[in-house]
């Protein structure tokens, strides 16, 4: 059993920017992969990003790389989400997963998830 705990979110106005965090009391946190996924009104969940166990490979939806940064320190059994720039199309549930094996990232593969965390951008 594999609990998430997401940190971070709230309400900011566009251009400025947020940190989310997912910590995890696993103590086989690093053998998981790990990704964050997004839910807007009326749409449906969205990947945003994914890191590899190891950290080195990062991976990003749509056109999110380049503001998005995921990352994780797996000392501390945290992933981070690193958002710049928002807009507010980026307005949000956010949702921390975990996967125990290598895979595409889609939700249906991962394995745990957080209750999620609310991101409003205004402008």
């Amino acid at each position: 059993q594999v609990q998430l705990v997401e940190s971070g979110g709230g309400s900011v106005q566009a251009g400025g920017s947020l940190r989310l965090s997912c910590a995890t009391s696993e103590r086989t946190f690093s053998n998981y992969e790990m990704a964050w996924f997004r839910q807007a009104p009326g749409k449906e969940r969205e990947f945003v990003a994914g890191i590899r166990t190891t950290g080195y490979s990062t991976y990003y939806g749509g056109s999110l790389e380049g503001r998005f940064t995921i990352s994780r320190d797996n000392a501390k059994n945290t992933v981070y989400l690193q958002m710049n720039k928002l807009k507010p199309a980026d307005t949000a549930v956010y949702y921390c997963a975990a996967a125990r094996y290598y895979g595409v990232w889609e939700a249906t593969r991962m394995d745990y998830w957080g209750k999620g965390t609310l991101v409003t951008v205004s402008s």
